[in-house]
């Protein structure tokens, strides 16, 4: 697509955005609730350009199993977190990206569970801001096309809906927030998941630190988890560790001067100036699989494209870089706070299958608008 047909392109989205998205909607990331007992049915109530809300975030008993829809995740251990994944497919997160679902290791809390069997590795890492889980696994069990490099999901989005629109992360392992009480939960507001080519890198970020937004920015989804999650995971590894914190997300030191790398426009190739450094990591414990995951479910690639609905209130349970490390190119030209980069490396193949892909643009009208302006 030329320069000229896309600059028509996009100034057609935008009037529609301006036309269908009433101003002054409250932000996702600015939206707060208690849990369990001041979530809503859904957090997003807006119609507009995107639709609705496609799941719910007041999840219990009656909504947990392979057809739930719940968009209320969490990131508490190495064996209890969650990720966003399709709720129907196969399917790519491009695609899909608004419509993502909470697949999680622990029952107790109306989502869906992950498969056993698609679980290869973990590093679940603690830093002083954050808390981080760094996964290997068959995204085919998880609806995903076993060739899509993935993308991003975080709460804003050029929308500001967040993708999945509506999505909320809880956490009771928050180094700050943390209230040593496996049954509190405090909601997370600066999040992001890469996920993509058989790796998910789930950072969040505690909502006590001023600077959680620069852990967890958004604005390079294009650029990859080697980049944003810098990160030492390795297949077929079960373990935790504690974490010096990253540096802050795209930003880098260069003869002397500390810099800030900005993603180029999505027609533009990526050539990354500088290499992220990869935090010191220390106390590692490892596990056996079994021990972390013993109760999933047998699995099964064929989910119902439709879910649940709650009933009652929302109740629910209480050094260099080893070849695991995934990294980023993009398989589709998406533009800032975009959940369609990729989640592959930048060179060379990792471990978990992830592998360098140079993505091109979008062809199909819908794709493209849609990642200019919602990813």
């Amino acid at each position: 697509m030329s320069r000229a047909a896309l600059s028509v392109l996009l100034a057609f989205v935008a009037a529609a955005v301006a036309q269908q998205d009433p101003p002054g909607s409250t932000p996702l990331a600015e939206k707060h609730f208690s849990y369990p007992d001041g979530i809503p049915y859904k957090v997003d109530t807006l119609t507009g350009i995107r639709g609705t809300q496609s799941g719910y975030n007041m999840c219990n008993s009656t909504t947990e199993g392979p057809e739930s829809l719940c968009q209320t995740g969490f990131i508490n251990h190495i064996d209890d977190w969650c990720v966003w994944a399709p709720p129907s497919g196969p399917t790519t997160i491009g695609d899909s990206e608004g419509d993502e679902v909470a697949w999680c290791t622990k029952p107790g809390r109306g989502t869906r569970i992950i498969p056993a069997g698609a679980i290869t590795g973990v590093q679940f890492l603690r830093a002083k801001s954050y808390v981080e889980v760094l996964a290997f696994f068959d995204q085919t069990l998880l609806n995903m096309t076993p060739d899509d490099f993935g993308g991003e999901l975080d709460p804003h989005g050029r929308d500001l809906r967040g993708n999945p629109m509506g999505g909320l992360i809880y956490s009771n392992g928050l180094p700050m927030s943390g209230s040593g009480d496996n049954n509190t939960f405090t909601q997370v507001i600066e999040w992001h998941n890469f996920i993509g080519a058989n790796f998910s890198c789930f950072k969040a970020c505690d909502p006590q630190d001023p600077d959680a937004p620069n852990y967890c920015y958004n604005r390079l989804d294009r650029v990859g988890i080697s980049y944003v999650c810098p990160n030492q995971a390795q297949n077929n590894v079960f373990e935790v560790c504690d974490s010096d914190n990253q540096d802050f997300v795209g930003v880098y030191t260069s003869d002397g001067q500390t810099l800030t790398y900005t993603q180029p426009a999505d027609d533009v190739p990526i050539t990354m100036p500088y290499t992220a450094r990869i935090p010191a990591s220390s106390n590692c414990v490892t596990y056996q699989s079994t021990d972390l995951f013993p109760n999933l479910p047998t699995p099964t690639r064929a989910a119902a494209s439709a879910g649940a609905t709650p009933t009652g209130s929302g109740s629910g349970a209480g050094s260099p870089s080893r070849t695991g490390s995934a990294g980023s190119s993009p398989t589709g030209a998406k533009g800032s706070g975009s959940s369609s980069g990729g989640a592959a490396p930048t060179g060379g193949a990792a471990t978990g299958g992830a592998a360098a892909l140079h993505g091109s643009a979008f062809a199909a009208f819908a794709g493209l608008a849609g990642a200019v302006f919602f990813l």
